[in-house]
């Protein structure tokens, strides 16, 4: 085994970064952006969020019938977003589909807002419907890691308003978990919890591939530590509440 060692400061980074009224962003410094697709130059994620997306793209070869409509903003421009809804469609529809600056997922370089392509489009609420291309990007998307981050049902537990256009990235398998279980972040963020660094690990395959989710608690002061099996491939995530999501994939025939 080898031991590894994060800042604690990392519990506000990574793909699993829960941001929303209860947690605001902490940290996000725009140096990794690149356009969502080179149509749209101004419209960006994080790259590694942008590269999935553009494949998902190619793969169902939608570029002419979707397009990106909003994807990273700073807080300046949130801010203005937020200001300008409030003043043309009045508080109360603002609080349903428009996040606090420092609250909103747009701010991560991680989500992005897509819509049928028309001539005009509502840059709040843009048309995404439950069929055609926009259904076929939907049950695709989990495949390679973005979810639809708002579903009807749950407006409670996400604070914010059914949004079928709304789309984030949080990676692979964890976007497949949280679609076959029914969980939005939140949830899932929760959901982890259950399978901790020192005990049963949330277990799934890929091709030859098994795949172990499990949580590791920060701990007090500025750095945690946890243990890993030697030269193994992983990944870490901090949730950007309490701790860190780890996922770790091994050959099948691997012993545990």
């Amino acid at each position: 085994m080898t031991t590894v060692t994060l800042s604690n400061k990392e519990i506000y980074a990574g793909n699993l970064i829960l941001v929303n009224a209860k947690y605001p962003v902490q940290c996000v410094d725009g140096k990794d952006l690149t356009p969502a697709a080179a149509e749209f130059p101004n419209i960006l994620m994080m790259r590694k969020a942008a590269n999935v997306f553009q494949f998902i793209f190619e793969k169902i070869g939608c570029s002419n019938e979707i397009v990106p409509v909003s994807g990273y903003r700073s807080a300046n421009e949130q801010t203005k977003i937020y200001e300008n809804s409030c003043q043309e469609n009045g508080e109360d529809f603002t609080r349903k589909f428009v996040a606090l600056p420092n609250h909103s997922e747009h701010q991560t370089g991680l989500a992005i807002d897509l819509g049928l392509k028309k001539d005009e489009i509502d840059f709040i609420c843009p048309e995404f419907p439950y069929e055609g291309v926009c259904d076929k990007f939907r049950r695709i998307a989990p495949l390679y890691g973005f979810i639809e981050r708002y579903p009807s049902g749950k407006e409670q537990i996400t604070g914010i308003a059914h949004e079928p256009w709304h789309f984030r990235y949080v990676g692979y398998p964890h976007s497949q978990i949280m679609i076959e279980k029914k969980l939005t972040l939140e949830e899932y963020i929760d959901f982890i919890k259950q399978f901790p660094d020192d005990g049963k690990h949330l277990l799934t395959h890929m091709n030859e591939k098994s795949i172990e989710v499990f949580y590791v608690m920060a701990a007090k002061g500025e750095k945690t530590t946890f243990s890993m099996p030697e030269k193994s491939v992983y990944l870490v995530s901090g949730n950007n509440i309490d701790g860190f999501i780890v996922t770790l994939w091994r050959n099948r025939n691997e012993s545990y």
